[in-house]
């Protein structure tokens, strides 16, 4: 028992400790001329659906939730973050050359469709994220029309 409490305190001062590893959690400011939902003039609908489901990895208007403040869950949702944001930034959608803009949207559409987008385990503490299968279908037209009509 002595064993016990001894690890026990250890791993709860350890705990203390990392919470003092930052994190950053500052979005970068929004430049309207390149954001995706402005520069594509995207329907309010589609908007709500995008900035629910997509937009807290995928831009920079990430809300990070109370758990993205306790080390160290805070550094895996910002590990996704970064890697979200790497693959696919809405908020710069207009610095993409014509090429990435066709491949993310196709890559989008794929991940909407075999349901790994939005991620299954974000989607249990984001309940805008779960995407009713309509909805899913309208993101998917969407982005195939985008596609076809080459207004990306």
């Amino acid at each position: 028992m002595k064993t016990f409490k001894r690890i026990l305190f250890w791993v709860l001062i350890i705990f203390a400790l990392i919470q003092f590893i930052p994190t950053d959690k500052v979005n970068r400011p929004v430049d309207h001329k390149v954001n995706f939902a402005d520069v594509q003039r995207t329907p309010q609908k589609i908007n709500e659906l995008i900035k629910g489901a997509c937009y807290d990895c995928h831009s920079d208007e990430t809300i990070y939730p109370g758990y993205a403040y306790v080390a160290p869950i805070s550094w895996s949702v910002k590990s996704h973050i970064n890697e979200g944001r790497e693959h696919l930034n809405f908020s710069i959608w207009g610095t993409y050359n014509q090429d990435l803009k066709k491949s993310m949207l196709e890559r989008s559409v794929q991940a909407i469709q075999n349901k790994t987008m939005p991620m299954p385990g974000y989607i249990v503490y984001h309940k805008k994220a779960n995407l009713s299968e309509a909805e899913r279908m309208l993101l998917v037209q969407y982005f195939e029309e985008m596609l076809k009509s080459k207004t990306y």
